[in-house]
């Protein structure tokens, strides 16, 4: 067996029947109720007394006391995945992108650096997270119209009530799927999206009988498909630029000329700046072809994540603690993902790092995702968290060094 920290060791049984219960119980964002629950249940077992409600969901735990300050990140929500075995048979929701894995690998780290801060100085704060996914908008946006959040995704919302303002680092960790040669992922960049509806709008008619006294929204919309198709050699290479969505409504009844066509849709960039071109781009395309068959098109467009840059000094500290696991080459290091997430406007504000985890079964944001081995999923990134922490507890210096190497990005667009 690798070497682990002796708590982390002696507690594997409870740390693998936690993440098992928090596999089991997903919850879509800003409704992590019993996730919440499940977390606050955890605390009182443990005596960790010090925590804060963000919202209705979030959590803010937090152990020692004075500088440094080191923040942790654990995000709560499922995300809809049909068919998943463990797929809430109301809402879809499963545990398909393995949040849930993060939130039990942070508790245990929370609990053995309880332990450790009894002979040090510094604070540890665990922040955890709701709303991560960019999904069920319908009801994300009544709730911040109902004024319960200020953004969509929870991080954002967090960053807008300044919820990590005293944290001087932070750390978080996220599923990669199942192993593909690469055991971790340090350093990665990820896209930042742009979430858009696009009606098209037409005049309905009965289908059969009087076809030529409408104007079909929908043929509007397939015209579109045909020039996003086309608009894709002018993507820039290196922008990993991608435009993808589907349709939320085709249509009110097939014996119908549909009259209103909505396509819901991310655009994708590494570059903040080339997104807003792309969105114009795509904007024009739907205008002209609406146009083109007697119709028009209105637009609905939320900024989603931003693109999400690492701070190199602070992913030095995580390789340290990974290379008591592994060898070099079983790091996969720089991957330009497409993949966006909430953390990226966390990194653009604080030095932030996400680093990647294998274990699994399947591939992520599939039906078929489980945890394959418990100790590589649970155990390893555990004792990475708490090497990394105690690291920086131990060498404060470094700490500084890290926040004055950091340099904020785009930090208007909070």
């Amino acid at each position: 067996m690798e070497h682990i920290h002796p708590l982390i060791e002696s507690d594997e049984r409870n740390l693998y029947t936690l993440g098992e219960e928090l596999f089991a119980m997903p919850e879509l964002g800003w409704k992590e109720y019993r996730t919440r629950d499940r977390i606050l249940a955890f605390c009182r077992e443990n005596g960790i007394t010090e925590i804060q409600h963000y919202g209705e969901t979030g959590l803010i735990i937090s152990i020692g006391s004075g500088k440094p300050h080191i923040g942790l990140i654990a995000e709560m929500d499922a995300i809809p995945t049909p068919g998943h075995p463990q797929e809430d048979p109301e809402t879809h929701a499963a545990h398909s992108c393995g949040h849930s894995t993060q939130t039990a690998i942070m508790l245990e780290a929370m609990k053995v650096l309880k332990e450790e801060l009894k002979e040090r100085t510094g604070t540890v704060t665990l922040y955890c997270t709701p709303a991560e996914e960019f999904t069920d908008m319908a009801f994300r946006k009544q709730y911040v119209a109902d004024g319960k959040a200020k953004a969509v995704c929870g991080k954002i919302a967090m960053l807008m009530d300044h919820v990590f303002d005293d944290a001087d680092v932070l750390i978080h960790c996220h599923a990669m799927g199942a192993y593909a040669g690469h055991r971790f992922a340090l350093g990665s960049t990820l896209a930042g999206f742009e979430y858009q509806e696009i009606t098209f709008h037409g005049t309905a008619s009965h289908a059969a009988v009087s076809p030529d006294k409408g104007c079909n929204a929908l043929n509007m919309f397939a015209l579109f498909q045909s020039a996003v198709g086309m608009l894709r050699e002018t993507f820039v290479d290196e922008d990993k630029n991608r435009v993808h969505g589907i349709i939320v409504k085709g249509g009110a009844t097939v014996n119908s000329i549909p009259d209103e066509v909505v396509y819901a849709c991310y655009l994708r960039s590494f570059s903040k700046d080339n997104l807003e071109l792309l969105r114009k781009k795509v904007d024009n395309a739907a205008m002209c072809c609406a146009e083109a068959l007697g119709g028009t098109a209105t637009f609905e467009t939320m900024e989603g994540d931003l693109p999400f840059h690492q701070c190199e000094e602070l992913n030095e500290v995580i390789q340290h603690a990974m290379l008591r696991h592994t060898t070099e080459d079983q790091i996969l290091k720089g991957e330009m993902s497409v993949a966006a997430g909430d953390i990226g406007n966390v990194g653009c504000v604080k030095p932030t790092i996400q680093f990647g985890y294998t274990g699994f079964e399947g591939y992520c944001h599939g039906k078929t995702i489980c945890v394959k081995d418990p100790f590589e999923v649970y155990a390893v990134p555990c004792d990475i968290v708490v090497s990394s922490v105690l690291e920086l507890l131990d060498q404060p210096q470094e700490v500084e060094y890290i926040k004055e190497c950091f340099r904020q990005k785009h930090p208007e667009a909070l």
